[in-house]
């Protein structure tokens, strides 16, 4: 089993900067890529961005250039760097990994809110 914990949600007008953190636990070395989905309200969940291992890296075109996906195996944390925050970016944001099993672990969750 894999417990991921997000923290960093919050409000901000646009243009603005947040940033996400996931922290993993439990049996983490069978973690493979790890990453953020969103879900807007009456939108289906989305991937936002997701990081391998080795750190490779890719991302949804609306987001592409704006955030940034890091990865820092050590600590067993993925974090999402968004800058240029948009109104459209308003969502609920997921930290996601993805185990070498194939097995899809979730976090609860964190409210991204852009708004002036």
């Amino acid at each position: 089993q894999v417990q991921l914990v997000e923290s960093g949600g919050g409000l901000v007008q646009p243009g603005g900067s947040l940033r996400l953190s996931c922290a993993a636990s439990g049996i983490i070395s069978s973690i493979n890529a790890m990453g953020w989905y969103r879900q807007a309200p009456g939108k289906q969940r989305e991937l936002v961005a997701r990081i391998t291992t080795g750190g490779s890296a890719d991302y949804a075109g609306s987001v592409k250039g704006r955030f940034t996906i890091s990865r820092d195996n050590a600590k067993n944390t993925v974090s999402l760097q968004m800058n240029s925050l948009k109104p459209e970016d308003t969502a609920v944001y997921y930290c996601h990994a993805l185990s070498l099993y194939g097995i899809n672990y979730w976090g609860k969750g964190t409210l991204v809110t852009v708004s002036s």
